[in-house]
């Protein structure tokens, strides 16, 4: 179980870190951890964006970090409203932080991170809107097998 290597604090960590970059941003952001990935990393995560009904948000500004822990696959993606505005550089400069931190089995800490990283630029694209904005897709961390 991915839950094995993820501890309670170190999921406390990770969505605190959605809840700090969703204040200033109409984007959504959600995690998901499994154990495997038996297909391309960006195929699978893929998968689980449209699993988890991420491409259903109102501005199609959803943001998906997907792990595969055990074997140590990564995947950042964002939904179409999101791809046609960041510099071509976002997805790869949050996956560099992301997994410098996971070499050195600090996921929690890489996750926060990254997930700062997606909020600051969610924010600039995305700005906060108080009148009617919700919370579309649920802050929890998502696991599976």
């Amino acid at each position: 179980m991915p839950k094995d290597l993820i501890t309670p604090e170190d999921e406390q960590v990770i969505v605190a870190a959605i809840q700090e970059a969703e204040l200033n941003t109409s984007g959504e952001i959600r995690v998901h951890i499994e154990n495997n990935c038996s297909t391309d990393v960006l195929d699978r995560a893929t998968e689980v964006f449209a699993e988890l009904h991420m491409h259903l948000t109102k501005q199609r500004n959803g943001v998906l970090f997907y792990v595969a822990i055990k074997d140590h696959q990564f995947a950042v993606i964002g939904d179409a409203g999101i791809n046609a505005i960041v510099p071509d550089h976002f997805w790869e400069d949050i996956t560099a932080e992301v997994i410098k931190h996971f070499k050195q089995d600090h996921y929690a800490t890489g996750l926060a991170n990254g997930i700062r990283m997606a909020g600051q630029q969610l924010k600039s694209h995305f700005p906060y809107n108080k009148q009617g904005d919700v919370n579309e897709l649920k802050d929890d961390v998502s696991f599976g097998d």
